[in-house]
């Protein structure tokens, strides 16, 4: 007997998927979870988010008409099997691969993603926008936002919940609900009483049960309504959602589509404003190691299917995470004010190492970086030493909150930005790119950024030390260079950087990381017989002028480096020699950033050569400048990558 086709190759968009009948939709959904899974295994990503949301996948994409319905995935690390079955199976593979596939939804990749994630906790306020201008245009599509418990900590959340029970427009809202339990366990009764709240007799008896209390006295219209709110409430959850203007529906079992699918059918067909399904998944379902895992295989490198064993990395230098969490431990056994602070990252951070040592000085705020910082300043008001310990691209997120509450008042706040510079497989909207730019231009900050692991432990120590005002200090993602380090650093001198090669004709003065490159551009350059002094500033602000000064004076060239935006470290070294009159004298000064765009994702070191960062690029920026662009032609060609 022939075997059968498997049903995911007849998939070629979510039209295919509409024309299965439903007693065909669990077998799909099997193969669409064996598939997510082959595929994570070769190219690492986002894997237990996906694996909870298969049903419910199959479910939207049969239920909706899409693309012309808009589905917008909050963050996107669910989005895999979405992206399988809208047309990107061929390339499923490629994920986060240089030239691939994003990690995340993504508009220029596929109209099946009306909106780009990746941050958190945007999908309602995006949908709600959709839900508006098809009002505006007079349209009848469906949004539908797809968001989890743990978004639901962000504020803003909550904002564009007010904002759509406000407006009253169509918005289906799908909770996906897979850690905080804030329903009881689902089973056959919660899913009858989904099915009963969304379809049309329910709604037609509680809309009249709401106009017989309107004419009842006062006080027993009160009583009734509360009565009435907290049976529903006790039934159902959802009291808190129909407050901010929700229709609220479920429990729904999110791995049983007899009971999402006449759930969906039910909201998709009846106009009532801003409905909120909410569905119970669970992280990782279908893959045991998965499932057996204390993260569920939130994030994860390669790995065999078979066994759920991730390939482990050379084992190299410690990870800048891990020097930074340990540095921090050694200096809270000291000191007794200091605390640290995290926003729904623990593990990211290294701080769930700083929680084990100390349970009762670490504060996961949730994905509340707004709320995270003016948090330290409270603290910090107080005589406290808060570590506020946030990625470069999050703490975006609370850059009001820096200015007004902690630079304005001038609280010692640390900011200890992980994440910062360019960040490989999550591509743009996880890259550290301008956290120098918008931090060194805040008055009274002290801005620093770590060109190895040792000097990562001086910053942190710097920052214990240091309470007339704010400081932060950057560090990458990924490995140091495999320093011998102490058991605890040493505080550095505010605002002074240190010269480790002395030359004449070319200077080359980095900031952070970039600092490996510069010295084998140094090696380089000198075997031209150009001689090349080496300098790390160490700090942006404030700018170590002497040294500045100096190097001006003694060279022909000075190459500043970072990695980061333009406006940063390079801008303020130009803006003070400007003002010295230090460029009035021949001086050729040549500022190496990130270029003026958003690089896609690939391999840290493409994309380091694609941002023109390396030490051949700093080479030939330096012959350029010297007026040698025959030789740095040569150079340039004599060096291509590959």
């Amino acid at each position: 007997m022939k075997p059968q086709t498997p049903l995911l190759d007849r998939i070629a968009t979510p039209a295919d998927i509409r024309l299965l009948p439903d007693s065909d939709l669990k077998q799909l959904a099997d193969e669409l979870r064996a598939e997510t899974i082959d595929a994570v295994s070769v190219t690492g990503g986002h894997l237990g988010a996906g694996l909870g949301v298969v049903e419910l996948t199959v479910a939207i994409h049969n239920v909706f008409n899409t693309p012309d319905d808009r589905v917008i995935w909050d963050v996107g690390h669910q989005a895999y099997p979405h992206k399988i079955l809208t047309g990107r199976r061929d390339r499923i593979r490629t994920l986060r691969q240089g030239g691939g596939l994003s990690g995340f939804t993504r508009r220029a990749e596929s109209e099946y993603d009306p909106f780009g994630a990746a941050h958190s906790s945007t999908s309602i306020s995006a949908g709600l926008g959709m839900a508006v201008a098809r009002d505006l245009r007079g349209g009848n599509n469906n949004v539908v936002c797809v968001i989890g418990d743990g978004a639901m900590s962000a504020g803003m959340a909550y904002e564009a919940m007010n904002n759509a029970g406000a407006l009253k427009s169509r918005l289906v809202i799908i909770l996906n609900d897979n850690d905080m339990s804030i329903a009881p366990p689902v089973g056959a009764m919660s899913g009858y009483l989904a099915r009963l709240i969304s379809g049309s007799a329910y709604r037609s008896v509680r809309h009249l049960a709401k106009e017989i209390v309107k004419h009842l006295p006062r006080g027993i219209e009160e009583r009734a309504r509360r009565a009435e709110e907290f049976a529903r409430g006790f039934a159902t959850g959802g009291t808190l959602f129909e407050e901010l203007g929700m229709y609220y529906v479920g429990p729904v079992d999110g791995h049983n589509l007899d009971q999402l699918l006449p759930v969906l059918r039910n909201v998709r067909d009846f106009d009532v404003g801003p409905v909120l399904v909410h569905v119970v998944t669970q992280k990782g379902k279908g893959y045991a190691p998965a499932e057996a895992a204390a993260d569920k295989y939130h994030g994860v490198s390669r790995f065999d299917v078979i066994t759920g064993a991730q390939a482990k990395p050379p084992a190299n230098a410690p990870a800048y995470t891990k020097v930074f969490a340990n540095s921090l431990i050694a200096h809270a056994a000291e000191d007794d004010k200091v605390v640290a602070i995290t926003a729904a990252m623990p593990s990211g951070t290294g701080l769930d190492l700083f929680e084990k040592r100390f349970p009762d000085r670490l504060f996961d705020v949730g994905i509340a970086e707004q709320h995270a910082v003016t948090f330290a300043a409270g603290l910090a008001t107080e005589g406290f030493k808060p570590f506020c310990a946030i990625y470069s691209t999050f703490l975006q997120r609370g850059y009001d909150q820096v200015v007004h509450d902690v630079a304005i008042q001038g609280l010692p706040v640390r900011f200890a930005i992980d994440r910062a510079g360019l960040v490989g497989a999550d591509g743009p909207t996880h890259a550290g790119a301008f956290d120098v730019a918008y931090l060194s231009c805040l008055p009274g900050f002290v801005v620093m950024a770590a060109a190895d692991e040792l000097e990562l432990m001086h910053m942190v120590a710097t920052s214990v030390a240091y309470d007339e005002g704010p400081s932060a200090f950057r560090y990458p993602r990924g490995e140091g260079v495999g320093l011998d380090l102490p058991d605890i650093g040493t505080p550095l001198e505010i605002g002074k950087g240190r010269i480790l090669r002395e030359g004449t004709k070319v200077a080359i003065l980095s900031l952070g990381t970039r600092l490996a490159d510069a010295l084998k551009a140094a090696d380089q350059l000198a075997a031209m017989g150009l001689s090349t002094s080496v300098a790390d500033a160490r700090f942006v602000k404030p700018l170590d002028t002497d040294l500045i000064l100096r190097l001006a004076r003694e060279h022909e060239v000075l190459i500043t480096v970072e990695e980061g935006s333009v406006g940063g470290f390079g801008s303020h070294v130009l803006e003070f020699l400007a003002r010295e009159g230090a460029l009035d004298h021949g001086l050729k000064v040549r500022p190496m950033v990130l270029p003026d765009v958003f690089l896609d994702h690939d391999t840290p070191a493409r994309m380091m050569d694609a941002a023109g960062l390396t030490a051949p690029h700093m080479v030939e920026t330096a012959l350029r400048a010297l007026g040698m662009d025959a030789a740095a032609l040569a150079w340039r060609a004599s060096h291509q990558p590959g």
